[in-house]
């Protein structure tokens, strides 16, 4: 997988309810059945932490 795709969690469902991240530069989140709004673009320190939180 190229690093500036765009990639929902494995644990994801199809059920329209996800978000995706790409990874390539500054980590961008986007909601995946909205793509069209844009992303949020995320330090990548930052988003290791909020992942490291999460888990």
């Amino acid at each position: 997988m190229k690093p500036s795709s765009w990639r929902k969690a494995r644990r994801s469902q199809g059920g329209g309810n996800c978000v995706e991240v790409r990874l390539s530069g500054p980590v961008e989140v986007r909601d995946s059945k909205a793509p069209a709004l844009g992303s949020l673009a995320v330090d990548r320190a930052d988003f290791t932490a909020l992942l490291d939180a999460l888990r």
